[in-house]
C-alpha cells in the first residue's frame, strides 16, 4: 500500500513569453467540458443553443467575479491595497464563489429569455460536477488546498522546503524539514466524491424527475462533502467553521429541505410558464382603464 502521495508540483508553464498556471488552466478545461455535458440535456428540454450559448458567456464571467469576490472578502487581510486584490493570476480564488457567481451571472439572461430557471440548473448540475472532477487536476498539478497532517496512504508527502506548492504544506513545520510531513491533499478528496456525484446525477437524470430535482442532489451532495473535507483543510475560520464550511452549509441545507420535505418545484423562477390566470384577470383592460386626464 503506497505511503503517501509524493511529487513535486508544477506552479507554472511556459509558453514561449508568457507562463500560465495548470490551476488556470484545469479551471478553463473544466468548465468547457461541463458546458459541453450540459447541451444534450438543454436540447432535450427545449432550449435552442442560441439561447444557452449566452448563458456560457454570462456564466464565465461571473464565476471569475465570483471566485475572486469571494475569496477577497474570507482573506480581507491579506490585502493593504485595492491593487492587490485585483491581481487575480498571483491566485486566491474560491470554487463555491465561483459556482454563485455564474449562477447569479446568468440569472438576469435566463429570466428574460423566459426560461425555468431549475430546468436550466438541472441540465447544468451532471456539467457542474465534472468540471469539479476536471477542475481539481490543476490544483493537484500545483499541489493546492493542503490540509493538516495524516497517516492516511492518499495524503502528500511535502516535498524540501525550497520547493514551493500552491498552498502552505505542514507550515508548523517549514523551518525544520528537509522532506516534510504527509498532509491532506483534500483536493483528491473532493474529485473523488464529485466523481461520484457526476455518477449519480448521470444515473438518476434517465428518469423524469420535477424541475430543480438534480440541482438540489448536486448542492446537497457537493455542499456536505465540502462541510466534512473543509474541517481537514489550513483555513480562515469564522465561529468554526470556514467561509466555504458556512455557504455549503446553507445551500445543502435548503436543497435537502426541497428533496425531502417540499417534494415538488419551488414557485420561483418559472419563467417558462405563462402567468396565472387570477393575475391576468386582476389587471385593467383597456375599456375598465380611467380615461385620461
Amino acid at each position: 500500500m503506497l505511503g503517501a502521495i509524493s511529487y513535486d508540483p508544477i506552479l507554472r508553464i511556459g509558453f514561449g513569453p508568457l507562463s500560465v498556471s495548470p490551476h488556470g488552466i484545469g479551471i478553463a478545461v473544466g468548465f468547457l467540458v461541463g458546458a459541453r455535458l450540459m447541451l444534450p440535456a438543454s436540447r432535450a428540454k427545449g432550449m435552442a443553443d442560441a439561447v444557452v450559448y449566452p448563458l456560457f458567456t454570462r456564466a464565465a464571467l461571473g464565476a471569475i467575479v465570483g471566485a475572486r469576490v469571494a475569496y477577497v472578502v474570507n482573506h480581507l487581510g491579506d490585502y493593504d491595497s485595492p491593487l492587490a486584490v485585483l491581481a487575480v493570476w498571483e491566485g486566491g480564488i474560491s470554487l463555491l464563489g465561483g459556482m454563485f457567481g455564474a449562477v447569479i451571472a446568468a440569472l438576469p439572461l435566463i429570466r428574460r429569455s423566459g426560461l425555468s430557471f431549475w430546468k436550466v440548473m438541472d441540465a447544468a448540475a451532471p456539467g457542474m460536477a465534472l468540471g469539479v472532477v476536471v477542475g481539481r487536476i490543476g490544483d493537484l498539478v500545483i499541489a493546492d488546498h493542503l490540509g493538516t497532517t495524516t497517516s492516511f496512504f492518499l495524503g502528500y508527502r511535502c516535498p524540501a522546503a525550497h520547493v514551493a506548492t500552491g498552498s502552505p504544506c505542514a507550515p508548523t513545520e517549514l523551518a525544520s524539514r528537509t522532506v516534510g510531513a504527509v498532509v491532506h491533499q483534500t483536493a483528491v478528496y473532493d474529485q473523488i466524491l464529485a466523481a461520484v456525484l457526476l455518477g449519480l446525477l448521470l444515473w438518476l437524470r434517465r428518469r423524469p424527475r420535477f424541475d430543480g430535482f438534480l440541482i438540489c442532489v448536486f448542492a446537497a451532495g457537493y455542499g456536505t462533502a465540502r462541510v466534512v473535507e473543509d474541517f481537514l483543510r489550513e483555513d480562515l475560520r469564522h465561529f468554526g467553521l470556514t467561509a466555504s464550511q458556512w455557504t455549503a452549509l446553507v445551500a445543502s441545507s435548503v436543497c435537502l429541505y426541497v428533496l425531502l420535505v417540499r417534494r415538488r418545484t419551488p414557485r420561483w423562477g418559472r419563467w417558462d410558464e405563462p402567468a396565472p390566470a387570477s393575475s391576468l384577470a386582476d389587471r385593467p383592460s383597456d375599456e375598465s382603464r380611467e380615461p385620461e386626464r
